[in-house]
């Protein structure tokens, strides 16, 4: 999976958001999300992270995507 394609499903997840993906080691597994969402407020910090990690469960599970750090906040 490519940055643009995580950041293509966070958009389309999230139409209102600021986003930035940016891999971590170059070989498209390691990746930290940044998500700015109005959708976030009046949750918790690990609903705000629970949000964005189902859209990679299926990666996640297959290991196509080995690590994924998350950082959300609300705008």
């Amino acid at each position: 999976m490519t940055a643009e394609q995580m950041e293509s499903r966070i958009r389309s997840a999230f139409p209102e958001c600021q986003v930035a993906v940016i891999d971590l080691t170059g070989g498209q597994d390691h990746f930290e999300v940044r998500v700015a969402s109005p959708r976030f407020a009046g949750k918790t910090r690990i609903q705000q992270h629970q949000e964005v990690m189902k859209l990679f469960s299926a990666e996640l599970a297959t290991g196509e995507v080995h690590a994924l750090a998350i950082k959300t906040l609300t705008n």
